[in-house]
């Protein structure tokens, strides 16, 4: 078990500046507000990514493409979920069972049976290479970078996500939405955009709704979050936020702060639609649940990650082009990190991975239903992976059935993104020990993921020394099985 990463509290892409002095997003005042509409919403409010649209001409988010990632925070035991080894030895195919899918000779863990009977619908790779990869910011899967790993690389953390790729060069499919969103648990498990520049970090969408509170080790407290990111105090009213010359004041008085860091170089006229995104509605109707049907929510059910899972089905509706959903009950390395039951809060692959996996069956199948009836599927790309696999063989750290890191061989999830679907890619030998057939790098699904989103391979991002970096390194490729 690797040292888990300090918590970071979530203030967004520009949490230097400090918008206020309590916890969270709280307003206090004019001054505050302004501060937080640049620092809690840059993800929303993006004056830069504006102008750069702008100029850019004809307007990529014209396709609608998007992308939800399910982050399996800690890394999903692969053996145990969709590279099962039924004919091995208990030690090593695990205590769960199995289940015949949709594809003909093709056997998954018997806890997702709602995945195997539309597994024609999804691709599972179950060669993919995480060498390098482990828990920390801008991880490697996260990134497609092999050196995106800190502990490697002082530098590691610089490497931008995908997501943060996309946010820049693709951009939302809403001018009133956030391009790239995420549910957070802990800063450690998201990735941020490093060299790209903090207006390309997430739009934490933890305080923009409300959600059950659940505790680290998966108990509902009952309470809820106060979802109180878009409101204002009673003293300040959207009339006087738009008061052209007040409003150049107060961005006067915070200018000199934010140019020290290069952060803001929007012109005015940028900076007012920024504002005007901010006391819009679009953002807000989709993170708002009460106005979603009472069978949608029923649907879904009321589990945390599930109720995230239908707000990420509404902000890609809005016109976010990516959403992370960090699938963790706490901020260390992660639930699914299945060390064992005498390593908690992590449990073993029976206390600790089983409760997970009929929750996560019913997760992943209602999303791609939902978006299928919706018309939507075909445009959205569905990724359900963690940072790598599990060791083959049960007993780490002196536990009866957990499993240690494994990143020589993981499988993930695909479903939806008009891709070709209903197929395994590559092959793990007899004991899921190693890669076997066709292996799958993190470039690879970097590569994958910017086709889906129109974003050339070529497109490259500066670092601290002015070297331009490909965003796709190692010779990485789309799969040509999916397209």
């Amino acid at each position: 078990m690797t040292k888990p990463p300090p918590t970071v509290h979530s203030a967004g892409a520009f949490a230097g500046m400090r918008g206020t002095v309590r916890e969270g997003l709280t307003l206090d005042s004019r001054r505050n507000f302004l501060k937080v509409g640049l620092a809690g919403l840059a993800g929303l409010s993006l004056p830069r990514l504006l102008e750069q649209r702008a100029v850019a001409g004809p307007d990529k988010a014209a396709s609608g493409k998007s992308v939800i990632l399910l982050w399996m925070a800690g890394g999903p035991s692969h053996i145990d979920t969709w590279d099962s080894k039924p004919d091995r030895p208990w030690n090593n195919r695990g205590p769960f069972g199995v289940t015949q899918t949709k594809l003909p000779g093709v056997v998954i863990c018997e806890h997702l049976p709602k995945q195997a009977a539309m597994l024609d619908q999804m691709t599972l790779i179950r060669s993919v290479d995480c060498r390098f990869s482990n828990h920390e910011p801008n991880m490697v899967m996260q990134s497609g970078h092999p050196e995106a790993e800190l502990r490697l690389n002082p530098q590691g953390d610089k490497y931008p996500s995908i997501a943060s790729v996309i946010a820049k060069h693709h951009g939302p499919n809403h001018p009133g939405m956030p391009a790239y969103v995420a549910f957070q648990t802990s800063r450690g498990h998201i990735g941020y955009a490093g060299w790209l520049g903090k207006q390309y970090d997430p739009f934490i969408a933890n305080r923009a709704t409300r959600l059950p509170v659940y505790t680290d080790v998966g108990v509902n407290t009952g309470s809820v979050t106060g979802a109180d990111l878009f409101q204002l105090p009673a003293s300040l009213s959207i009339t006087r936020l738009k008061d052209r010359q007040t409003l150049a004041a107060d961005f006067d008085r915070l200018r000199s702060g934010l140019d020290q860091s290069g952060i803001m170089e929007a012109s005015s006229v940028y900076q007012r639609q920024a504002l005007d995104m901010l006391v819009g509605r679009q953002a807000q109707a989709a993170f708002d649940l009460s106005s979603e049907s009472d069978e949608s929510k029923s649907r879904y059910g009321s589990h945390l990650w599930c109720q995230q899972a239908l707000i990420a089905r509404r902000l890609i509706e809005g016109g976010a082009a990516f959403v992370t959903l960090d699938l963790s009950y706490h901020g260390a390395s992660g639930t699914w990190d299945t060390h064992g039951d005498n390593i908690p809060p992590y449990g073993g692959i029976s206390k600790g991975l089983g409760p997970l996996l009929p929750l996560f069956d019913h997760l992943l199948t209602t999303l791609v239903s939902d978006l299928q009836e919706r018309g939507l599927l075909d445009k959205v790309l569905i990724i359900a992976m963690g940072e790598f696999g599990r060791t083959p063989f049960m007993g780490s750290q002196g536990s009866t059935d957990g499993r240690d890191h494994w990143p020589n061989v993981s499988s993930i999830c695909l479903a939806g993104g008009g891709l070709r679907h209903g197929q395994v890619i590559g092959k793990s030998d007899r004991d899921g020990a190693q890669i076997a057939e066709r292996p799958v790098t993190p470039a690879d699904l970097a590569a994958t993921i910017y086709r889906h989103m129109g974003v050339p391979q070529e497109t490259q991002f500066i670092d601290e020394r002015g070297r331009p970096n490909f965003v796709v390194r190692d010779n990485g490729q789309p799969l040509a099985e999916l397209f």
